[in-house]
């Protein structure tokens, strides 16, 4: 027995000896990849020294003698600390995932292939101006000569990632750059999305009631939609309208609906100011990864330092300011999609309609490489309305009836692009006049850009709006026919005729993805916007105070009240408010008035720590399904978030809306404060399974849990708790301090879409402006500032956005100093 004991003790030890020895290898090898900041080395492609300063922080402060030498070593920053994002930003462009992660991401691949963006991008490439295209070759200079540096130095291939995923990763390119901006595009991109939704719902319930569950902006005034089926003389039953959605996938750029870019923005003039000087903050909204997609850099350029968030494999400075001039942005919800319903001749399935007759649709083949599989050849197909996509993609093939097909035209999709070179124009601005002349060439994703300089401020709309017919059947919110002329584009609109305000009267600007202005069908921008709800909340804060601070600024933009439960919860709660038999504790009748007790005292405040907000969140979630899923049946999952503008129309019966609580199934004509009741009781139960214990002792936080999630890794066991950031979080999905809820699964309340990037800028001190992003500023899971940012941003911290070279050095984690290369 004493044997068998020392030798199990030794086997054990064995393995334990091993494995540790194992993970030390595994570390080791990780490591290597590690890049060391403080060093001097040898580089191609610059003309003189190139110095990066990294603070504190690990924001890397670029000097150079030339722009192209401080593009240069932007690329080889970008390239040290996020060199995986980038390879993963560039294949998902190119439709290339599949050759490193098989047949799941075919159906990714198959997508960007139709959408043919990264050919777009390489014809856009030879399309620049001579200064654009400078700074995207000295950035890719930079990024290669990091590329160099890891293969002849063996550090790691450069990213661990790298290990489980040995595909040659090939040298950086100018048409890279543009690809990944067409990418984040895709990305933001939501018309499309809401055209279909809008139509399938059009089949269910019909014109009349798609006012109610998709309301329009208060105060549009828009004139009916037209029946959908009617539009293409086919019965609503022959469309195959209940098809299940896709669930997301974390390698698919497209956003589900509800989830295209957003932000906050918003200035105030020097006389609006404590100060003395304008005043800017900005929180761009994204899904979010760990990583973030957002880095932190400074670049001084021969017109000045400039100092703010990039996104890795893109040169230019998105959002920042410089040492006079400031600027923001906010997507714009400019309406630069429409889809098309294009009829096949029924004797040459390659011809389609148009104005002149049936003519032949333009094909080309592509062959996409999958691993372990063998390659795919798909036939892309365009018609003069833009690219073919076929029904698996957006749910289209339950909106397209028998004998046709489907198209999309989008501003994004054309190789005249000179958006790159708009958005350097932006980043040398130093004024509000110039940086309203920045925009002249942008294209898309359309944007909101507020800006600031000594005197003025100002906000515009940059890209292209389409230009349709006053006589568009659809306005372009739902598909239409594309063989009729008044529903073809007819080129864009001039960028003179895109929203702008320049030095309003009260002194303050800003924008919330909210409605921007009333303008009738074809200049209206859009029907389809982003917010109504914190636009209220962020009047209310602006209008408190008769001049602003920084720190009146970074209250608003960390705001986490719902002035969505202020609202809702009177109408919702109105008869059930302190009524009701007493009854003794555990049992529903206790419970619910326990839950009403907590929201009664309520103001609304979105907290982590508070209870109120989840039983809030659970009770208008249940609502809203049991309102709505009666009529949409399956169709009803696809509102996977609570429509406010819906909820108050039902409950104050806005043109009869109080019929979606009427259970159509049931013979009883239910009342809207019957169906308020069994929500909440609904409610109750699931937070009582998910969670439970006592009501009082609740976290919201504990549900609403920010999900930095990284899309590879995350997935693997084990590996995931070191890769994957999560944080309790405040805010929701209508709050300033914006967390949108995921609205699926076992927990539809984790925070996954919110502000990546916060900045507050402050013009009467620039030096004292700050920022910050929800993670941190490398792309290693093994680097101390992989994940360090990320805790102030939790806590509503920041860091300081100086420009001051000395304080850079001061507390610099290294200084890397290039040399030309003799």
């Amino acid at each position: 027995m004493a044997a068998l004991f020392r030798w199990t003790v030794r086997v054990v030890a064995a393995v334990l000896i091993l494995a540790a020895l194992a993970l030390a290898f595994v570390y080791y090898l990780a490591s290597r990849s590690l890049p060391e900041y403080d060093a001097t080395r040898a580089a191609r492609g610059i003309s003189a020294p190139v110095e990066i300063v990294r603070d504190h922080a690990n924001v890397p402060h670029v000097f150079g003698e030339s722009d192209d030498d401080v593009f240069f070593g932007l690329g080889y920053a970008h390239a040290q600390d996020r060199l995986w994002q980038m390879i993963m930003l560039r294949r998902t462009a190119q439709g290339r995932l599949s050759e490193v992660f098989g047949e799941r991401t075919l159906r990714t691949d198959e997508l960007m292939r139709r959408l043919d963006i990264y050919p777009l991008a390489q014809q856009a490439a030879t399309m620049q101006d001579a200064e654009t295209t400078a700074m995207l070759r000295a950035y890719a200079r930079g990024v290669n000569a990091w590329l160099d540096q890891v293969n002849a130095e063996a550090l790691g291939r450069g990213a661990p990632e790298l290990f489980m995923f040995s595909n040659e990763v090939s040298p950086w390119v100018a048409a890279d750059s543009i690809a990944v901006m067409k990418l984040m595009g895709v990305q933001m991109g939501s018309h499309l999305q809401s055209e279909v939704l809008r139509a399938r719902v059009a089949l269910e319930v019909g014109p009349e009631r798609l006012a109610d569950i998709l309301p329009d902006a208060p105060g549009s005034g828009t004139a009916a939609l037209p029946d959908y089926a009617g539009l293409f003389d086919h019965p609503a039953d022959r469309f195959a309208r209940l098809a299940a959605l896709p669930e997301p996938d974390p390698f698919s750029p497209v956003a589900p609906v509800g989830f295209g870019g957003a932000s906050n923005a918003w200035a105030a003039a020097a006389s609006r100011a404590a100060a003395g000087g304008a005043l800017l903050a900005n929180d761009p909204h994204l899904g979010f990864s760990a990583p973030s997609v957002w880095y932190l850099a400074r670049l001084e350029l021969q017109t000045g330092g400039v100092i703010g968030g990039t996104i890795p494999g893109m040169p230019v400075m998105l959002v920042g300011r410089g040492a006079g001039f400031g600027w923001g942005l906010t997507s714009s919800y400019l309406d630069d999609q429409d889809v098309f319903i294009e009829k096949l001749n029924p004797d040459d399935p390659g011809e389609v309609l148009t104005p002149e007759g049936f003519k032949p649709m333009e094909s080309r083949a592509s062959i996409i490489r999958v691993k372990d599989q063998p390659p795919v050849t798909i036939n892309m197909q365009w018609t003069e309305n833009g690219p073919v996509l076929p029904g698996q993609h957006y749910a289209l093939s339950t909106i397209t009836p028998p004998g046709h097909v489907t198209s999309l035209g989008w501003t994004l999709l054309t190789a005249r692009d000179r958006s790159m070179g708009a958005g350097l124009k932006l980043m040398r601005a130093r004024s509000v006049e110039e940086g309203l002349a920045a925009g002249a060439d942008f294209v898309a994703p359309s944007q909101n850009v507020t800006m600031v300089d000594a005197e003025r401020i100002a906000m515009k709309t940059f890209g292209r709006m389409p230009r349709r017919d006053a006589d568009h059947a659809t306005e372009g919110r739902m598909p239409s026919p594309g063989w009729e002329t008044q529903n073809r584009w007819r080129g864009t609109e001039s960028y003179a005729a895109n929203p702008e305000f320049v030095a309003p009267s009260g002194g303050i600007v800003g924008n919330t993805n909210n409605k921007l202005l009333e303008r009738p069908f074809p200049l209206h921008v859009s029907r389809d916007w982003g917010d109504t709800q914190r636009v209220q909340r962020w009047q209310r804060l602006m209008q408190a105070r008769e001049v602003h601070t920084r720190e009146s600024f970074i209250e608003a933009q960390l705001d986490p009240v719902s002035i969505t439960a202020r609202n809702l919860l009177p109408l919702v709660g109105a008869d059930l408010w302190f009524t009701g038999e007493p009854a003794p504790d555990g049992t529903p009748e206790r419970r619910r008035q326990r839950a009403l007790d907590l929201l009664a005292d309520w103001n609304g405040e979105m907290n982590e720590h508070l209870p109120e907000p989840l039983i809030y969140m659970a009770w208008m979630r249940a609502l809203q399904d049991r309102l709505i899923r009666d009529e949409l049946g399956p169709l009803a999952s696809a509102f996977t978030h609570v429509d406010p503008v819906f909820i108050e129309r039902v409950f104050r019966d806005i043109d009869g809306a109080s019929r979606w609580c009427d259970v159509v199934q049931s013979a009883p004509v239910e009342t809207c404060t019957e169906i308020s009741r069994q929500a909440l009781d609904e409610a109750l139960i699931w937070i009582g399974e998910a969670v439970g214990g006592e009501i009082e002792a609740l976290r919201w936080g504990d549900l609403h849990q920010a999900t930095h999630d990284h899309a590879v890794l995350g997935e693997v066991p084990v590996l995931r708790w070191f890769v994957n950031i999560r944080q309790s979080t405040s805010g929701g999905d209508n709050t300033l301090n914006r967390g949108l809820t995921s609205g699926r699964g076992a927990n539809p309340f984790l925070n996954i879409h919110g502000p990546g990037y916060r900045g507050v800028y402050d013009f009467a001190d620039p030096d004292s402006s700050l920022f910050v992003t929800s993670t941190g500023q490398s792309g290693h899971f093994l680097s101390r500032h992989y994940d360090d940012l990320g805790a102030l941003w939790r806590r509503g911290e920041y860091v300081p956005m100086s420009l001051d070279p000395a304080l850079a050095r001061a507390a610099a984690v290294g200084v890397t100093r290039l040399e030309p290369m003799e």
